[in-house]
């Protein structure tokens, strides 16, 4: 009865002129319209870096100009962390140390007065100077070197005042036209002439 049945509805099928072939997908279609899309996202893509590159080189130059227009620093745009900033007063801080020596002698050489003493203010200390000596004033010159051409400009007009000797009053004469001012070693003449038997009396004007 039933493989009957079957013959029936296949008979009347095929007096419509429909198919009985099975059903099939068009899954080539569906594939080609697949890769065109992926195809496409691909193209969009590079597009949109392209699109992205050209604009933040825009917005990096604008940014730059601002930054030097306004004298902009990390710190005013919010950029610059704790750790940057400390480091920053210590270089800082170093370069103001380097700079501005506490202690120096009159042979340049100079010592910030932070860590241990260096080797030549030690032998100094050693032999009896005291740190003061070595204080830079606010010129930045070393108590000791003021000390220095203090002593200096003294034996300079020591030395001065020692050539600027009021003149001898005493003097001797011979009839030759010869001089002698009694000072310093006597001279030839007076010598030729105390050996011939004279006297400086004689020869006092």
């Amino acid at each position: 009865m039933t493989r009957l049945f079957q013959l029936q509805i296949a008979r009347a099928i095929a007096r419509r002129g429909v198919s009985c072939r099975p059903f099939k997908p068009h899954t080539t279609s569906m594939a080609l319209t697949y890769k065109q899309l992926q195809k496409q996202i691909e193209q969009l893509q590079r597009q949109a870096e392209s699109l992205r590159s050209k604009e933040v080189t825009g917005v990096v130059e604008r940014i730059k100009v601002a930054i030097a227009h306004y004298g902009l620093t990390a710190a005013h745009l919010g950029l610059e962390t704790p750790a940057s900033s400390g480091k920053a007063r210590r270089s800082t801080t170093a370069g103001k140390a380097k700079s501005s020596p506490a202690f120096a002698d009159s042979h340049g050489n100079a010592w910030s007065g932070r860590g241990p003493r260096p080797g030549w203010l030690k032998e100094a200390l050693a032999s009896g100077r005291s740190l003061e000596e070595f204080r830079v004033d606010g010129s930045g010159v070393a108590a000791s070197a003021t000390a220095s051409r203090s002593t200096k400009a003294g034996k300079v007009g020591k030395a001065a005042g020692k050539s600027k000797r009021a003149p001898s009053k005493v003097t001797y004469r011979d009839d030759a036209g010869h001089s002698w001012t009694g000072r310093g070693p006597k001279p030839g003449w007076l010598k030729a002439a105390l050996d011939s038997g004279k006297t400086l009396q004689d020869f006092l004007k």
